[in-house]
């Protein structure tokens, strides 16, 4: 393989590259995972992801929206390990209230968007770019409903179906590989639909919507955390241009679009529009901490290990970490470019926040006609 060839996130090429499967999230998991791995193929996934970015006729808008499956799925190819390290179960943000737990506050946000959604007990519901699945179990334990999620990564798809059958959850969800810009369901397939921070991942969002219209019943309802610019973003700043490339960069997103663009797709996927807020941006009782404090968490933090992981320091000592285990061949080569990037992405949405052009948790909440 040539040094400027892609490296395509096969299934095949997914199952060779996490060949040892780490069933817990302790710290000698995230050793044991990265030592696991193929090391040719991480470095070559890692050199095929950093192409998107760096100098080579791939570091383009177009070539990023044509081969958006190939740079989101080596993305989490290659950053799922982080993530369940420094975040859990769960990909998302969310407001917090003064006093209240990370953890509680995501539970808090993904209940507001099932409530959106209508979710009750014994719905079929579909999970648009799942993860590892964290929302999808927390809205079976919240509604009794039967949640099935949909996600183009392999290895995130493993993972979710691991957690599936350590809570117990097998009958009550299902995770399925697929494109959401073609899903493999048919027409009025689920009584609702949600995505939480996914879709942002689509080339063109009325095709992700779209597909979401199509899968849901007559009368069902489909909710949205949308990440977006907002009116606040100003193309002609090169401050603003650095930040919101560097998002896309950190994020493995290949284009990021501005509310209105997000709330006009849904709209022409065939939505009836019942509510639109930008949670990130409006305070209320009950949401006075900013979305972004849980990756500004300051120099040192004592909150659990995840908390630690985040903080300057940690940061620092993960990044030192994985270069000593590159050297000592237990970590693949690249490893530590992986960290890279996304320290990248940290401290550009925590600045995309603080001048308020983005946000990551743009709700829409339509209505598919029941004619």
């Amino acid at each position: 393989m040539s040094a400027n060839a892609l490296l395509e996130p096969t299934t095949e090429i997914s199952q060779e590259l996490h060949k040892n499967v780490v069933k817990d999230q302790s710290s000698t998991s995230f050793v044991n995972r990265l030592k696991g791995k193929n090391k040719k193929l991480q470095t070559q996934s890692v050199n095929t992801y950093l192409q998107f970015w760096n100098d080579s006729k791939n570091n383009n808008e177009e070539s990023r929206a044509a081969k958006h499956k190939t740079l989101t799925n080596t993305y989490y190819n290659l950053v799922t390990d982080f993530y369940e390290y420094g975040w859990g179960e769960s990909f998302h943000f969310s407001r917090r209230s003064i006093g209240e737990t990370h953890r509680e506050s995501t539970k808090r946000h993904e209940h507001l968007l099932f409530s959106s959604a209508r979710i009750t007990s014994g719905m079929k519901v579909l999970d648009v770019g799942c993860g590892v699945g964290g929302p999808a179990r927390e809205c079976i334990r919240f509604t009794g409903a039967h949640v099935t999620g949909l996600n183009n990564n392999d290895y995130q798809i493993q993972r979710a179906n691991i957690y599936a059958a350590k809570y117990k959850q097998q009958d009550h969800s299902a995770f399925v590989k697929g494109d959401f810009m073609d899903m493999p369901f048919a027409d009025n397939s689920f009584d609702a639909v949600y995505a939480i921070e996914a879709t942002c991942h689509a080339p063109v969002l009325k095709g992700v919507y779209s597909q979401m219209y199509r899968v849901l019943k007559p009368g069902g309802y489909f909710a949205i955390y949308e990440w977006c610019l907002t009116d606040k973003f100003d193309p002609s700043s090169e401050l603003h241009k650095k930040l919101v490339l560097d998002i896309e960069h950190g994020d493995g997103i290949a284009k990021l679009f501005g509310t209105d663009v997000a709330l006009q797709a849904a709209k022409d996927a065939g939505f009836e529009i019942e509510v639109v807020s930008d949670i990130a941006h409006e305070t209320t009782m009950g949401n006075e901490v900013p979305w972004y404090t849980y990756l500004d968490v300051g120099r040192l933090s004592f909150k659990g290990l995840q908390g630690f992981a985040r903080s300057h320091i940690g940061r620092k000592f993960t990044f030192g970490a994985v270069k000593t285990l590159e050297t000592l061949r237990i970590a693949p080569k690249g490893t530590a470019k992986v960290q890279t990037v996304l320290t990248i992405a940290a401290d550009s949405l925590v600045d995309g926040g603080r001048l308020e052009i983005f946000t990551p948790m743009y709700l829409i909440v339509g209505r598919k006609p029941l004619n």
